[in-house]
């Protein structure tokens, strides 16, 4: 939930270069922050106005809103071995994510009235950025019998999923989907034909035969697409698609887009940046949900972004200890850390030319502020002053032990990358500054 402890006192950033993809703001100036919030934003304003404030010097690297992730699995209830609420938003700070939104498939799965209101007190009491709670859209992630919306929506839940589980049967996803209709609920939908993908553990192809391992064909995720894009035109509901991993059901987010319904769609950075040649020698920490496709199909990805066609990017923030990946790559479990590297892994798709730094920081920022319904996202006057200081060129190599995550499985380990957050600030609190800055 959001946290209410704002920081009090006056702080100016200035000298800092100001992006806003709200309002397409990019330019050099000072911001400033007063009991929480933002008081002003002064574009070509280098120096501070008031004595009595903090003043950061910002040296000229970019301030802009802090990042929104709308798909991190934070482990509370049931899996705090793997993540707590506390590591993730240590995690999420250290990244410049200001705001997480959580899975609900924990231990219990978080599907009543009652666990939601468990997750704000814990969210309150233990993380230092926002964390906000997804709520299960069936009973148990079992996908038979819908769980009540209506009730969890006034709990606090913000959008309602399975989570990693597709809802396989069309009925009971369209009596959901109608039911949140009722409600203005957002649906968010995990597009994967279970049958079709069984087995499946990295994309079908030639490098998998290559493997000789089992692959999931991007049909799988396609099929699902279309079933749930016809569902919506059915039904009129408000549906993100969460992860989407291939060029065909981008097309069928596009056309049901154009038909006037209200329809979103993300992509995970690990699908952004890595394709399926980086599994190389059987690496276990790039199995992954959806799978790393062709590079065909990651350059379609990026292009979608920088189009605007998809809508956000997430880290897929997903720990597992040891144990579970240091194993088989047929036997490891699927997922990844991706909340520290969320902000730099994404640079580098600016730093490649591939996307422009203003879609790339709006499908971080407005865009998941926008679809999920949260007063954040933008710099402007009265707005919560959850900002992220960006250094955008200093290179450095990632290195699992310094990550602030309980587990440590990063596929981008030992990768070189340009540029990271420098400071981040929650409702006008310090919640983190890069060690040497």
């Amino acid at each position: 939930m959001a946290r209410n402890d704002s920081g009090g006192g006056r702080t100016v950033f200035v000298n800092a270069r100001l992006i806003d993809p709200a309002s397409g703001l990019d330019a050099a100036g000072s911001l400033t922050v007063e009991d929480g919030h933002i008081a002003s934003v002064r574009p070509g304003d280098k120096l501070a106005a008031h004595t009595d404030a903090e003043i950061i010097d910002c040296g000229g690297h970019l301030l802009c809103p802090g990042l929104i992730d709308a798909q991190v699995f934070a482990g509370e209830p049931g899996f705090e071995h793997r993540e707590s609420l506390g590591s993730a938003s240590r995690a999420a700070a250290a990244g410049g994510v200001t705001t997480m939104i959580c899975r609900p498939d924990t231990d219990p799965v978080i599907d009543e009235a009652a666990l939601v209101d468990y997750f704000a007190r814990r969210a309150r009491d233990t993380a230092v950025v926002h964390a906000y709670p997804m709520a299960a859209l069936t009973q148990g992630l079992e996908g038979i019998v819908m769980t009540e919306i209506g009730l969890l929506s006034e709990a606090g839940a913000i959008a309602f999923t399975d989570g990693i589980t597709p809802v396989a049967n069309p009925e009971v996803m369209r009596q959901a989907l109608t039911y949140a209709r009722n409600f203005d609920a957002l649906v968010v939908a995990r597009p994967m034909d279970r049958q079709l993908a069984a087995g499946g553990v990295m994309n079908e192809g030639e490098i998998s035969a290559r493997l000789g391992l089992p692959g999931a064909a991007a049909a799988a995720e396609v099929i699902m697409v279309e079933r749930d894009m016809r569902l919506v035109e059915l039904t009129g509901a408000r549906i993100h698609v969460g992860q989407i991993s291939a060029a065909a059901s981008l097309e069928v987010i596009s056309r049901t887009k154009t038909a006037g319904h209200d329809v979103t769609c993300g992509v995970s950075i690990n699908n952004l940046v890595l394709n399926e040649n980086d599994i190389g020698p059987y690496r276990t920490f790039f199995k992954l949900v959806p799978p790393l496709r062709a590079e065909d199909e990651r350059r379609a990805m990026a292009e979608g972004i920088a189009t605007g066609a998809i809508d956000i990017i997430v880290s897929d923030h997903d720990p597992q200890d040891a144990d579970t990946k240091r194993r088989p790559f047929i036997d490891a479990a699927f997922g990844a850390v991706g909340l520290e590297t969320l902000l730099p892994a994404a640079l580098s798709l600016h730093h490649n030319e591939e996307i422009g730094l203003m879609p790339l920081l709006a499908a971080l920022t407005i865009n998941p502020a926008r679809i999920f319904g949260l007063d954040a996202g933008r710099l402007s006057p009265d707005a919560p002053a959850d900002l992220v200081l960006i250094d955008l060129n200093r290179p450095w190599a990632v290195e699992p032990g310094t990550l602030a995550s309980k587990c440590k499985n990063t596929p981008f380990e030992g990768r070189m990358m340009q540029g990271y957050a420098l400071m981040t600030m929650v409702q006008g609190r310090n919640v983190f500054t890069r060690k040497g800055w």
